[in-house]
């Protein structure tokens, strides 16, 4: 017996050996390989006079060892302290010029070598732009003149960029106000070596604080001394010539603006105590005005700990919040406070008041406007015609007012009241141009506006141009793209009186490019040549398929064929269904389809169209919908529609003759990694997974997840039905879980993926866990990028293209 005892321990030891993989970085076959090491086209800047375009150009992924470089995790910060920039910022390695009417785009001199760029900001005047560059040990500040393309540097490396866009413009163009580091800067504490001199305790005095699982928050006094020194700036005012003085002493600045006409300017400063359950920009916070020498005006604002708030995604703070300057006046603040105590459980007739404050901020606040719902926002045209906004959760409900500013007693009146998940009656977006004082506002042309709409109907997509008298809210379509086989996105309005504006079509092998459409003519002038990097997918065939799900539901997909898939053969292939699910609270908004057939084909890192190059039938951004309608909430049916949304997918497919159906898989990322584990725990429409940086116990998330709003006390059952952790006995079907290391998602941390697989090995489940290191929640590094693409395709090869005949009969016995 104790032989027999000492060999079961052996045996033991090596299975759990042999059961961790240690590998490295692979790469997929090289039909993905050669669509995914391509060069990016350039991130295009256009200057508001629609005459220049910065052309901006970066590598298509970091590499490992730039994600293996330091990082401290703060306040949900992620910070590089030897550089003192974000750890996840990207970089651009290139900037080029180009004119509209130039075949060809000129060099900039003058660059910095081995270019980190980031954190552009156009001049007032906008004949230059100022950036940062990150060097091996800090930050500089860079600035290039547009009409000598030539840039220059014009700090040293210590800038603190830890919190954000360090750099701000003077008004005269002439010199910028950049966050430094202050001299003050202590050395920061090893919190790897550092001895404990005592524990971290948190106290609750029987106050509800009901926060999200937010991520990288301070945990330590180590760590709160660390987020002090890191996110401590002083103020400096640099000259371009270089020179430069102090402008505001040291302090934690989360926020610098100027006011319109440059006389003033607002900084929001974090302050102590911190929290160990909530995100910096929820610790104290003191919003204080000055003079553009450093005078102070007035403390406008102190806002406490906000650690507390009511239930709800509605909930908000009280007192005043979101404090701007309005665009259209010289310095006049404007700011919000709730009128329900922030409390979506309280029934008032309004949620929120607007106030405005003109210079010098000495008079009584005036009212602006209230809103029905919760307050979103404020488009500002002139001393008489604003446009405002608002929205309601809950009902998925937004209402847009057109108000008079200048009369505090004048509600406004309500020209749109919609749901915002009803894209078909979406009005569109406001034309805006640049006023004086180079703010975004209204465009109003003898009492007119313009609104430029996405365009999708039940007939497909048509991007529109609306003229609305907003007096008679009377509209006139001045322009509705044609296109049947392309896809035309509006852009710009770059001068809409003179009916110019920028566009960009493109078509699914067509690369998408820009152009200048004249609305009198209707011509179009092309100013950038984009080549299409992925001809090899070129001919694939691509279409948006329509289908009914069993309660007579309509949806929709994408549908891609292998390369060289012969329509006529009609060759039954394996297939790929990928989707992401998302709650409606009404069926006629979560029916429609808002996929265009002629999008560019464009496979990014986490798209599964590369597997059209490995023979298989994709079945992209499927729809599932998740509705709750009425008092009925979308996730008390969670279950039961997902599985109705997957075999509807199939059936669809399957009925146009191209896959089998028993090799079908299904993937997604994020929830749609939850879905994933749901599908293969409660159906048995699949032979194989893919689960990306999901989450699966949702009694780890207690307080709320994606649209769920009640807590886990007070709705125990959907959170246990819901968890596919809780039904891991259920699972039968092979299961491949990815996930970062370094997820920094509310509620999708690495644990989640590591107890799940836990949970399936020890019932005896096909799985596998991969845990890519320094990775957060979408994947960045390049071997990381194309080891993940390995490990998917081994893993469809494997279980579903070349899946056993018997698998499939055991599979369906056991589910059965």
């Amino acid at each position: 017996m104790k032989k027999l005892n000492l060999l079961s321990l052996f045996l033991l030891l090596t299975a759990s050996v042999v059961a961790q993989v240690n590998l490295d970085y692979q790469k997929p076959p090289q039909e993905i390989l050669d669509l995914v090491d391509v060069p990016r086209a350039p991130w295009v800047l256009m200057n508001t006079e629609g005459d220049t375009m910065l052309l901006m150009y970066r590598d298509s992924y970091k590499t490992i060892a730039e994600l293996s470089e330091e990082e401290l995790r703060l306040g949900g910060l992620r910070i590089n302290p030897k550089t003192n920039i974000g750890s996840r910022t990207t970089f651009y390695n290139d900037i080029k010029i180009k004119g509209i009417e130039e075949t060809e785009a000129g060099t900039i001199s003058g660059l910095p070598e081995d270019a980190k760029l980031s954190n552009f900001n156009w001049s007032p005047d906008e004949s230059k732009m100022a950036f940062t560059n990150t060097i091996e040990d800090g930050v500089q500040v860079w600035v290039l003149d547009l009409k000598t393309a030539t840039a220059k540097r014009v700090t040293e490396a210590f800038v603190n960029a830890n919190m954000g866009n360090p750099i701000s413009w003077f008004k005269d163009g002439e010199s910028l106000l950049v966050n430094m580091l202050p001299a003050t800067r202590k050395e920061l504490v090893n919190t790897a070596e550092a001895v404990p001199t005592g524990p971290t305790i948190s106290t609750s005095d029987g106050s509800k604080a009901q926060n999200r699982t937010y991520q990288d928050l301070l945990q330590n006094p180590n760590d709160v001394f660390n987020f002090e020194q890191l996110a401590t700036s002083a103020l400096v005012k640099v000259n371009l010539d270089g020179t430069s003085t102090l402008w505001k002493d040291a302090a934690m600045y989360s926020d610098v603006s100027f006011s319109p006409d440059g006389n003033y300017i607002m900084t929001s400063t974090i302050h102590k105590p911190f929290s160990y359950i909530v995100p910096y920009y929820r610790f104290p916070e003191t919003v204080t005005v000055y003079q553009q020498d450093g005078t102070e005006v007035k403390v406008v604002n102190e806002t406490p700990l906000l650690e507390e708030l009511p239930q709800g995604f509605m909930a908000t703070q009280t007192g005043k919040r979101r404090i701007s300057w309005r665009a259209d006046q010289p310095a006049t603040l404007y700011w919000v406070e709730a009128l329900d105590q922030g409390d979506p459980e309280l029934e008032v007739e309004y949620r929120d008041q607007v106030f405005m404050q003109k210079a010098p901020f000495s008079a009584a606040p005036q009212k602006v406007i209230k809103t029905i719902n919760r307050y979103s926002g404020i488009l500002w045209g002139d001393a008489n015609t604003a446009i405002a906004y608002d929205r309601w959760w809950n009902t998925r409900n937004t209402k847009t007012y057109v108000f008079n500013p200048s009369d505090g007693s004048n509600m406004g009146e309500v020209i749109s009241d919609r749901s915002y998940q009803d894209v078909y009656s979406d009005p569109g977006n406001f034309v805006t141009h640049d006023n004086e004082y180079g703010r975004s506002v209204l465009t109003l042309v003898n009492g007119n506006a313009y609104l430029m709409g996405d365009g999708f109907s039940d007939k497909g997509q048509f991007p529109f141009i609306d003229k609305m008298n907003l007096k008679t809210q009377e509209t006139e379509r001045i322009y509705e793209s044609e296109y049947t086989d392309k896809l035309e996105s509006l852009q710009k309005a770059l001068d809409i009186e003179a009916g110019k504006i920028l566009v960009r079509i493109e078509a699914p092998t067509e690369y998408p490019n820009y152009y200048i459409r004249d609305l009198n003519d209707n011509s179009l002038d092309q100013i950038t040549r984009f080549e299409n990097p992925f001809k090899s997918i070129q001919d694939v065939h691509k279409e948006v398929i329509t289908y009914k799900r069993e309660d007579g539901l309509e949806l929709s997909g994408t549908l891609y064929l292998p390369v060289g898939y012969d329509m006529n053969k009609k060759e039954k292939k394996p297939m790929l269904l990928w989707a992401y699910p998302r709650e409606y609270k009404d069926k006629s908004s979560a029916a429609q389809t808002t996929t265009n057939p002629n999008e560019f084909t464009y496979p990014y890192y986490g798209s599964m169209v590369y597997w059209v190059t490995r023979g298989y039938v994709v079945l992209d951004d499927a729809a599932f919908p998740i509705v709750g309608e009425g008092d009925e909430e979308p996730n008390d049916t969670f279950r039961s529609q997902l599985v109705a949304n997957a075999k509807a997918a199939i059936d669809a497919v399957d009925d146009l003759g191209y896959i089998d159906r028993d090799r079908v898989a299904v993937g997604g990322h994020s929830y749609g990694a939850f879905m994933t584990a749901n599908l293969l725990s409660h159906s048995n429409l699949f032979a194989a997974g893919i689960a990306r940086s999901g989450a699966y116990n949702r009694t780890l998330t207690p307080f709320g997840f994606q649209s769920e709003e009640r807590n886990y006390w007070e709705a125990p059952e959907i959170y246990y039905e819901m968890s596919p952790f809780m039904h891991a006995d259920k699972m039968k079907t092979p299961l491949l879980l990815i996930h970062g290391v370094a997820d920094n998602n509310s509620g999708t941390y690495p644990l989640q993926s590591e107890r799940y697989f836990n949970a399936l090995k020890g019932l005896g489940a096909t799985a596998r866990l991969v845990m890519l290191p320094k990775e957060s929640h979408g994947y960045a590094a390049k071997e990381s990028i194309l080891h993940m693409l390995w490990e998917q395709d081994q893993w469809l090869e494997k279980y579903v293209k070349n899946r056993d005949v018997q698998e499939i009969k055991k599979q369906k016995e056991v589910k059965q």
